[in-house]
């Protein structure tokens, strides 16, 4: 979890102005970047069009990962008139990594949730104060102690998840992996943050919610690749549509908002320490030094930030880790024996054995490193600066920083990186590594503020998943993305069988 102290502006003495933000809105690299000349891009540019010849819209990272292969550490992509840097050198990636120099930048893609998700953690410009306002209140609820507490709530979903797939396995049916683990994801952070209960299990469809947070993701997708000219031509029917969905997910958060105060007490300024959940926390507790508290509007926001970020990531995080771990026997046989031996004969584990799965926490971070769900963060110059002590950049130029193609850096990460290997995280390896060059949860100030919660929840629930299954990956199955602003294993399902000693 991320550290942070109060923003420049909060302790700027009396009388002196913060530094004017940078202008909002999208940046084209040739603004920032006084010699992009230098910076390559692919071959047959067209004019007015750019680079998108062999593009798919349907798959703008996996394209930008196979133009990383062929120009280098940095390179630049240009459609329809847009200008973008991409940057994926461990020195680079590295040096943007500096919060002295670089802060966090919201670029287009995120930029274009702001309409439902506004000033909340995740997409909040780094000058809007309530971005940190909500991190400092917030921070308590994933101490120790909080995660603790949220233990036996994660546990209760997972037996949800279980009961389910026993019924799967019982028939001889495949389970659809990233359909269920959404599921679970969704009910942990919507239980365990706000205690509500969207009875996903319960249901042959997703949820309503589910259908409407995937609708403003791809939406959000689709506005990136989608010429501004050609917006309201093209997306009509879906600017329809997503405005349906920002409604949604509006009158459901108000809802939950909305029960939890008729409950009594919540949000009445009785000065309560927040000892409850994350929505306590927001309608309850005031920040420590400045007495503020969060508005309507913004618990709002952060609500709906939490739901989509707390559970889309996770989900699609467990479902990659199933799928190296079904396709590497040897590894899946050591994780699980690590699970037998750790926690004995205990039905399910203590919050504490958990930390203590050491090996399963490698299998994560592996399978984190090659396909993180959140799969680049972009970073804009606080100053004037260069960029590995070659590029110029004038304050506010920003980057891409594609994790996917910094996590196999050959420079970091030795000859064959696309390979799964989970000993490249034991203790020896990781100090031998440069700093800076595993980013699935971003970097700085900006960091994922969740990023405990998940690692918990998805060690818990793969030593639950090995402990009761053998895994049986479909043969014919290859492994493929599908990309809406965070990725997901498309189409991927395993069969199972109990264990013996799990019958």
């Amino acid at each position: 979890m991320a550290q942070t102290t109060r923003s420049a502006a909060a302790n700027s003495p009396e009388g002196q102005r913060a530094p004017t933000p940078p202008p909002k809105g999208f940046r084209s690299a040739e603004l920032g970047w006084p010699e992009l000349h230098r910076i390559p891009h692919p071959p047959r540019r067209l004019p007015l069009l750019g680079d998108i010849l062999g593009a798919n819209v349907r798959t703008p990272l996996q394209d930008s990962m196979k133009m990383a292969h062929q120009l280098g550490p940095i390179f630049r992509r240009k459609a329809f008139g847009k200008e973008f840097v991409f940057v994926w050198g461990a020195d680079l990636a590295a040096d943007m990594a500096d919060e002295s120099r670089f802060a966090k930048h919201v670029g287009l893609g995120v930029a274009n949730l702001r309409p439902v998700a506004g000033d909340g953690l995740f997409t909040a410009y780094n000058h809007e104060p309530n971005w940190q306002l909500a991190h400092d209140i917030l921070a308590p609820g994933f101490s120790r102690e909080a995660m603790s507490g949220y233990h036996p709530l994660m546990l209760d979903v997972a037996r949800q998840l279980t009961a389910r797939w026993d019924e799967r396995e019982a028939a001889g049916r495949a389970v659809d992996v990233p359909g269920d683990m959404t599921k679970l994801t969704l009910e942990t952070i919507a239980r365990t943050g706000f205690g509500h209960d969207f009875g996903s299990f319960e249901r042959s469809a997703p949820h309503p919610f589910v259908s409407a947070m995937v609708g403003t993701l791809s939406y959000a997708q689709r506005r990136n690749v989608v010429p501004p000219l050609l917006t309201p031509l093209v997306l009509r029917g879906a600017d329809r549509r997503n405005d349906a969905d920002m409604a949604y997910l509006n009158r459901t958060v108000d809802a939950v908002i909305a029960a939890r105060r008729a409950e009594g007490g919540a949000g009445s300024g009785s000065g309560s320490s927040g000892s409850g959940d994350l929505l306590d926390r927001m309608l309850e507790v005031a920040h420590p030094e400045t007495g503020e508290r969060l508005t309507p509007e913004n618990i709002r926001r952060q609500v709906i930030t939490f739901l989509v970020a707390g559970h889309e990531t996770t989900s699609g995080a467990l479902s990659f880790a199933l799928h190296y771990l079904s396709r590497s026997p040897e590894v899946l046989a050591r994780a699980r024996a690590e699970v037998d031996e750790v926690w004995g004969a205990a039905e399910e584990p203590a919050y504490e054995q958990v930390a203590k799965l050491r090996y399963l926490r490698r299998v994560l971070d592996e399978s984190l490193r090659l396909w993180p769900t959140a799969p680049g963060f972009a970073r804009e110059a606080r100053v004037d600066t260069t960029l590995g002590g070659e590029h110029p950049m004038r304050r506010g130029a920003w980057a891409l920083v594609l994790a996917t193609m910094l996590h196999r850096d050959p420079a970091a990460w030795g000859e064959h990186p696309e390979e799964f290997d989970p000993d490249r995280f034991a203790p020896s390896a990781v100090r031998a590594r440069p700093a800076h060059v595993f980013k699935p949860f971003g970097t700085g100030a900006r960091a994922c503020i969740g990023r405990q919660f998940a690692l918990h929840e998805a060690t818990l629930v793969l030593g639950l998943l090995l402990r009761r299954y053998d895994l049986h990956a479909d043969p014919g199955y290859r492994l493929r993305i599908a990309e809406r602003l965070t990725l997901m294993p498309d189409g991927l399902t395993l069969r199972l069988t109990r264990r013996a000693r799990a019958a």
